[in-house]
């Protein structure tokens, strides 16, 4: 059975295949497009995926897609009929729809010399979240939690996972979002793009929750651990806001409106200078959010008395609140996969499509990243040779076929003398981070590394934090904390007495955003960290 599952039409648009259970690869479309976080149908991303396994769509049985159109009919019919909606915002929805061929018609304009005879098959957006978090994680039992935007008419979804079986035991429905909540916040902060939500989740570390009880009224947690929003602060269930899915960067209009401009004091530009009552906001909305996180966790764990978690959704993307998750609640394990957001929606329906068609999914689990396009050593030859010229011209030195042992010997004393370096080997990663293959590297001892990254490489803002990958058995000597993290989805604290030894890793809160290694994961970069330590 020869499976692709894709994310298509939304942010992070992407494509996974599985075949016979078992995952193959997987990998984003913006990689081939260059536009961060790429809606549309991904072309490219099926294209590399068939050529990863040398296939063609005449050999796939299924294509899956991460969304379910015919979900929460009656949810959807009852909203309209309340009357909450504006006539434009519904036109919006239903014209949105229309703009959208049949898959079959997007497949022929990208592969025009081949044909794909298999089915078509939907699942429910956040059903495939679920999947694509617990069914790839080493539990056999464990609850599973899903929050984002929107999808399918939700915004999160619970339930727990045995046997590789998903029981989905609570929804939450439109228009109330945790997601929609953080991102408006990030827009009334001035950071407008979508997916920019982790520069305020970095910038909390520099502030107070100060507006706590203005975040109070913005969004209100149950007792039965659900969370509402008051409506009266946003636009998104009663205006058009723009969201546009087609072939670019994700965009919208403002979510929030003027009331909750007057609670906050004002919307900051995005060319305007970061105040202190900046860091205090951003600080204020991360505390807002993980108190209603670790709320909907708590009573999670009430029902299912398991010590074990899995997250997905775009919000499980917050490493921070992952970080503390250990903390406030009785979870001790928790597994967050390398695309935990919309992307990883590839794979959750490819996982489910499987287990409809009678496959087990006993050969899935993601203990790294590594499931992108690679190349070989003859292919990497012919760009360095087509780029000949001008690598003479800048004086640059080529060596071919150094053996890892020199290598990384060569590798580490640059990054000992200060040098910053481009990694680049074996297969691409699956999800936003950089794990190694695809990697910016320097040394996390020198004070102004950050600097010379932000402003001289990354060309981003100062505040911005760079993440320490560590030898998986030298955890516990530098982090309050033994877990092993291996997509640098958890923040959690530096011991004390070694924060003034990696400033460059080290958060002004003591934090840094941990990536563990395994010689068993990734070789080249096990034996270069080793060397460096």
């Amino acid at each position: 059975m020869n499976i692709i599952g894709i994310n298509a039409f939304h942010g992070d648009s992407s494509a996974c295949i599985v075949i016979d259970g078992k995952l193959r690869a997987a990998v984003e479309e913006e990689r081939f497009r260059r536009i961060k976080h790429w809606a549309g149908f991904p072309s490219e991303s099926i294209a590399c995926c068939l050529k990863s396994q040398g296939l063609r769509l005449e050999d796939i049985d299924i294509i899956a897609l991460n969304t379910d159109p015919s979900a929460a009919r009656l949810k959807k019919f009852a909203f309209v009929m309340s009357g909450q909606a504006s006539i434009a915002l519904i036109k919006e929805k239903i014209g949105a729809r229309r703009k959208k061929r049949k898959l079959t018609d997007y497949l022929l304009e990208a592969f025009p010399t081949q044909v794909f005879n298999g089915r078509i098959e939907h699942v429910e957006h956040h059903l495939a979240h679920l999947a694509s978090t617990y069914c790839v994680s080493p539990y056999k039992e464990a609850s599973i939690l899903s929050v984002d935007g929107f999808g399918d008419f939700a915004s999160a979804a619970w339930g727990f996972g045995s046997g590789g079986e998903i029981d989905v035991q609570k929804r939450t429905y439109f228009p109330h979002s945790l997601g929609i909540f953080y991102q408006a916040m990030t827009q009334v902060l001035g950071f407008p793009n979508y997916g920019d939500e982790y520069k305020v989740m970095g910038l909390a570390s520099y502030g107070e929750p100060k507006y706590r009880d203005q975040m109070d009224q913005l969004l209100h947690v149950l007792d039965d651990g659900d969370f509402r929003l008051d409506l009266s602060y946003f636009r998104h269930h009663r205006e058009p806001i723009g969201y546009q899915w087609d072939n670019g960067a994700p965009q919208c209009s403002p979510l929030f409106s003027q009331k909750l401009v007057d609670l906050v004091g004002g919307i900051r530009a995005p060319e305007q200078e970061l105040k202190q009552q900046h860091r205090d906001l951003a600080r204020s909305v991360q505390d807002a959010y993980e108190r209603a996180l670790f709320g909907i966790l708590g009573r999670m764990y009430e029902r299912h008395k398991c010590d074990q978690l899995t997250l997905a959704g775009g919000c499980a993307m917050n490493s921070v609140a992952n970080g503390k998750i250990h903390l406030n609640t009785p979870y001790k394990k928790v597994y967050v996969q390398a695309a935990a957001g919309d992307a990883g929606g590839a794979i959750g329906a490819a996982v489910i499509a499987n287990q409809r068609s009678g496959g087990t999914n006993s050969s899935l689990l993601m203990s790294h990243a590594y499931l992108g396009n690679s190349f070989s050593d003859s292919e990497l030859s012919d760009v360095l040779a087509q780029s000949a010229d001008e690598l003479a011209s800048n004086a640059y030195q080529v060596t071919y076929d150094l053996p890892l042992s020199e290598l990384v010997e060569l590798v580490s004393d640059q990054l000992i003398a200060g040098c910053v370096i481009g990694w680049f080997q074996g297969a691409m990663e699956w999800g936003p981070r950089a794990l190694g293959n695809r990697s910016i590297l320097g040394d996390p001892r020198r004070a102004d590394m950050k600097e010379i990254l932000n402003l001289k490489i990354k060309r981003r803002e100062s505040f911005r934090p760079f993440a320490p990958s560590v030898l998986r058995e030298h955890v516990s000597d530098w982090f309050e904390s033994d877990q092993d993290v291996p997509f640098m989805m958890k923040v959690l604290q530096i011991k004390k007495s070694k924060r003034s030894e990696i400033p460059a890793v080290t958060h002004i809160d003591g934090s840094g955003r941990l990536q563990t290694v395994t010689r068993e994961s990734n070789v080249p970069y096990y034996e270069l960290i080793s060397r460096f330590y």
